[in-house]
C-alpha cells in the first residue's frame, strides 16, 4: 500500500489549525490542536463524560487522537 503524501507542512498547521469540536453522546466537546511525541500532527481530545447504559449512568473516560495521515514523515522545520 502507498504512503499518503501530508498536503500541508508543520509551519501551516502550526499557522492555521483550529480546534475541532467533537460531539459525544450529544454533547460537545473540543479537541485542540497538537504535534505528537511521535512527530505526528493532529488533534486531541481527552475528559470524561456519562452515557446511559439501560436505566444507570456511567462514568466513561475519554482519550481520542485525530492524527493527520502521512504528517509524522514531514520534515521538521
Amino acid at each position: 500500500m502507498a504512503k499518503t503524501n501530508c498536503p500541508i507542512t508543520r509551519a501551516d498547521f502550526e499557522a492555521n489549525a483550529q480546534p475541532v469540536e467533537i460531539t459525544i453522546n450529544g454533547i460537545p466537546m473540543v479537541a485542540d490542536p497538537k504535534s505528537f511525541s511521535t512527530g505526528s500532527l493532529g488533534w486531541y481530545l481527552n475528559g470524561k463524560q456519562s452515557i446511559k447504559v439501560g436505566d444507570k449512568s456511567v462514568s466513561v473516560q475519554i482519550g481520542m487522537n485525530l492524527t493527520i495521515v502521512g504528517s509524522k514523515e514531514l520534515p521538521t522545520e
